[in-house]
C-alpha cells in the first residue's frame, strides 16, 4: 500500500512531499496553475495574487499555501477563473500594455497568463500613467510603462545577486519601481548585465540593450506552444530562447 502523501487538484490526486507549496507539488506533477510574481527557482513571495485557488472554499494563493493531505484545490472553475481575469484586467490598465509594440509580446508571462485566462480585453478604463524609461545603463534599458510590481528583481538582487539594486517605493497608484543609486538612475548602480535579477523579469520591464526583436514574432517561446504547456521559463530576453502563450491559435 503507498503512504504517499496526496491533495485533490480538480479531482486530480497530487503527491507532495514535507514542506512543498500546492504551486510547486502541481508544477511538479504538470499541472499549471498561473502565476507571475512565482519563480521555482526562488521562495514564493504572494505578491501578484494571480495564483488563486480555492481550498474547502477559501481564496487562497497556491504559491505560498503548504500542501496538506486531503486538501481538496479547485484550480479551475468559473469563479477562479474569473477572479484571475480580474486581476490580470487591472494589471493591463494600470500600465501602459501595448503588446503589438512591444520587443517581449509572444515572450511575455503576463501576456500569456492572459490568453490562458481567456482575458482578451482589458474591461476597465485604461489608467495611461505618464511613467519614463530609464536608458541610463549601457547595457540594460528599464521600462517602468511595463513593470508590473511583481517584486522578483528587488528580491533575486538582494538575495542572488547581494546588491539590492531594486526597490519598490511608494503607495496605492503611486507605487513604483526605484533604483538604489543617488542619481536614481539604472546607470549608477552596480547592476551588470550578467545578474539574476536582469533575467526573472516575467514582462518586457527589463530588457538588454541592441538586441530587440531579434526573435521574430511567431517563433517566439509562448508563440506556438501555451504556457500551461510550456510551463516557467526563466529567461530574460526572446533572442536568447524563443519565449511562446494559450494564444488565439490552440
Amino acid at each position: 500500500m503507498s503512504t504517499e502523501k496526496t491533495f485533490k487538484l480538480d479531482g486530480r490526486d497530487i503527491p507532495f512531499k514535507d514542506g512543498e507549496t500546492v504551486m510547486d507539488a502541481a508544477l511538479r506533477a504538470g499541472e499549471y496553475i498561473p502565476h507571475l510574481c512565482h519563480n521555482p527557482d526562488f521562495p514564493p513571495h504572494g505578491s501578484c495574487r494571480v495564483c488563486v485557488v480555492d481550498v474547502n472554499g477559501r481564496h487562497v494563493c497556491s504559491c505560498t499555501l503548504p500542501a496538506a493531505e486531503n486538501m481538496d484545490v479547485d484550480n479551475s472553475s468559473d469563479a477562479i477563473v474569473e477572479k484571475r481575469r480580474t486581476l490580470l484586467q487591472m494589471l493591463f490598465v494600470e500600465g501602459n500594455h501595448t503588446c503589438p509594440a512591444c520587443e517581449k509580446s509572444g515572450a511575455c508571462q503576463l501576456q500569456a497568463v492572459a490568453y490562458n485566462t481567456g482575458m482578451l480585453s482589458p474591461h476597465f478604463p485604461h489608467f495611461f500613467p505618464k511613467r519614463s524609461i530609464d536608458a541610463s545603463h549601457p547595457d540594460i534599458v528599464f521600462y517602468f510603462n511595463r513593470c508590473i510590481l511583481c517584486g522578483l528583481c528587488v528580491r533575486v538582487s538582494r538575495d542572488v545577486d547581494k546588491k539590492s539594486v531594486f526597490a519598490i517605493s511608494g503607495r496605492g497608484i503611486s507605487t513604483k519601481m526605484i533604483f538604489n543609486s543617488p542619481s536614481g538612475k539604472a546607470g549608477d548602480t552596480e547592476l551588470a548585465i550578467t545578474d539574476k535579477a536582469v533575467s526573472v523579469c516575467p514582462v518586457g520591464a527589463i530588457m538588454p540593450k541592441h538586441l530587440g526583436y531579434e526573435i521574430p514574432i511567431g517563433e517566439r517561446l509562448y508563440d506556438t506552444k501555451p504556457i500551461s504547456v510550456v510551463g516557467h521559463v526563466a529567461e530574460n530576453h526572446v533572442a536568447k530562447k524563443p519565449f511562446m502563450s494559450d494564444g488565439p491559435n490552440d
